[in-house]
């Protein structure tokens, strides 16, 4: 009991430590780790990021439009991390498109590829994309023209379609036969959260098929060895019925039996039924209401003769039953319906018609897709999205696992303590603009920093006397403030006790997704 006190205690100094001044967020770091490309998106990013300017097409319609979103780099509405930017999103219903090229092109034959970033839906999530595209290398000059003809080889990161949502994983590969492009998309893409918490997207592509595309993909990389002649088809004669109802001659064979009698009703008079002892056979069902009185505005020349309303007979409540006695009805031990003949089988059926396989032309085999891809020279976002404020930050693309965990350690961390604090300082920022969007959000948060506040003063009140025997009463109150300041706010301190809380981190495989802060 006592190690629970000291653990509520501590949680609740945690909690008002971080509202006060005596405990800053700590403050952004570039970060010292070394990979192909790490952007954190500094004060220099607009010399790595380009904006696009271009047009692109509908699929449908052929309608023409321009990528008008507008792009910026600023604070996170909120942030655990002090000067922690991040590329935003910031037009709702509009095209959106940048990207930026890698100092050197990234080849993955020999290595892995690890990609991995963070999103932020500071809005909510209401149809948006949040996924990013590695191009093709010697295409990552685009630039300005940048747009969703502009070839990419891998596709990574969520989308929010609507409806449905999920992470999008595919690759594109050209064929080693016919040297066309195709999209190779995972089967079972993941399901991700679209929430205003910030979200760690991480992508491992290692060469030796660990996600295997022959069988996770569709469509599959390496096509059938036959395909379906073409100039194959349905023969004319033959029947397509497996079972018929009335064969070819003899038809006599199957003709209605004489003893089925299809005018048979399903039911009949149950002859063997008796009027029970009791019935009241003069008495009607229904009576005019005894208590019932003409009302006083009524007028019989305007309004007609009153009727009282009518009321059960209360005589046919205690009796069996009141009226005029009719036999009942009971089921017909000879109906049969109507006849038809039995189904036989069909002596012409040949089974279902399929066309004859022949030897593909196209077919090859290729059982490591992942070495033919190719290098990649730059990353782009391009999106369409109803949801303004979409965050991005933290992208690293390179080649050690290992890196990519420390690098998300430095702004995602593992340590409870550390992540506690995070989930409090989000409730107490957005609290401070909106309390009651703030309970909204995150309603665990909200009712854990309540829960634990009152609970503090309970077992202090106990531990001091102030609680039970013959002390005066004391009412506790939560530290939460939901309305304008009070005089009494302004005497005091406010302590936001803080509960355990956090996601558990999942893995599923080599696509993770985590949701820290």
């Amino acid at each position: 009991m006592r190690s629970v006190a000291l653990s509520v205690i501590a949680i609740a100094a945690s909690g008002a430590l971080a509202q006060t001044d005596a405990a800053p967020k700590p403050t952004f770091t570039p970060t010292e780790i070394k990979a192909p490309f790490i952007e954190q998106f500094t004060d220099d990013w607009a010399e790595r990021w380009t904006p696009s300017e271009a047009t692109k097409k509908t699929p449908v319609g052929g309608e023409t439009f321009s990528y008008v979103g507008q792009w910026d780099v600023e604070d996170p509405s909120i942030s655990a991390i002090e000067g922690d930017k991040g590329l935003v999103a910031k037009s709702k219903a509009a095209h959106h498109a940048i990207s930026a090229p890698f100092a050197k092109p990234i080849a993955f034959a020999d290595k892995p590829l690890v990609v991995q970033y963070e999103v932020k839906y500071q809005k909510g999530g209401n149809c948006g994309g949040g996924y990013v595209k590695l191009l093709e290398d010697g295409f990552q000059t685009s630039g300005k023209e940048f747009s969703d003809t502009t070839p990419w080889v891998i596709m990574f990161g969520p989308d929010l379609t609507c409806p449905g949502t999920k992470v999008h994983f595919i690759f594109r590969y050209k064929s080693p036969k016919t040297g066309e492009t195709e999209e190779k998309h995972l089967k079972i893409p993941p399901r991700p959260t679209i929430e205003k918490l910030t979200n760690l997207y991480t992508l491992i592509v290692h060469p030796n098929n660990t996600y295997n595309p022959l069988e996770d993909f569709e469509p599959a990389v390496n096509p059938p060895k036959e395909i379906d002649d073409p100039e194959d088809s349905k023969p004319s004669t033959g029947s397509t019925r497996r079972r018929l109802r009335t064969p070819t001659p003899p038809r006599l064979a199957f003709i209605c039996p004489d003893d089925w009698d299809e005018d048979a009703p399903y039911e009949i008079l149950d002859e063997d039924a008796t009027k029970p002892e009791g019935w009241l056979d003069d008495e009607p069902s229904t009576i005019p209401d005894p208590d019932a009185t003409k009302p006083e505005e009524w007028d019989d020349e305007e309004d007609g003769d009153w009727i009282a309303p009518t009321v059960a007979n209360p005589k046919c409540t205690e009796a069996p039953g009141c009226g005029e006695w009719k036999r009942p009805f009971k089921a017909n031990p000879d109906y049969k319906g109507k006849w038809f003949a039995p189904m036989i089988d069909n002596p012409a059926y040949k089974g279902e018609w399929a066309p004859r396989k022949i030897p593909n032309p196209n077919f090859y085999e290729d059982l490591t897709p992942i070495k033919t891809l190719s290098k990649i020279g730059g990353v782009g976002i391009e999106l369409w999205t109803m949801t303004e404020d979409i965050l991005f930050d933290n992208l690293y693309v390179g080649h050690s696992v290992e890196d990519a965990k420390k690098f998300a350690a430095e702004t995602f961390e593992d340590d409870p303590v550390t992540f506690i604090r995070q989930k409090v300082l989000t409730f107490v920022d957005l609290a401070k603009l909106d309390p009651l969007l703030a309970f909204k959000t995150h309603p665990e948060t909200g009712a854990a920093l309540a829960g634990a506040l009152f609970t503090l003063f309970g077992m202090l009140g106990a531990l001091f006397g102030l609680i039970g025997g013959q002390s005066k009463p004391v009412v506790t109150k939560s530290s939460k403030k939901t309305d304008a300041p009070t005089p009494d706010d302004k005497k005091k301190t406010d302590a936001a006790p803080v509960a355990a809380a956090g996601d558990e981190k999942k893995d599923d495989g080599n696509l993770k997704k985590r949701n820290v802060k």
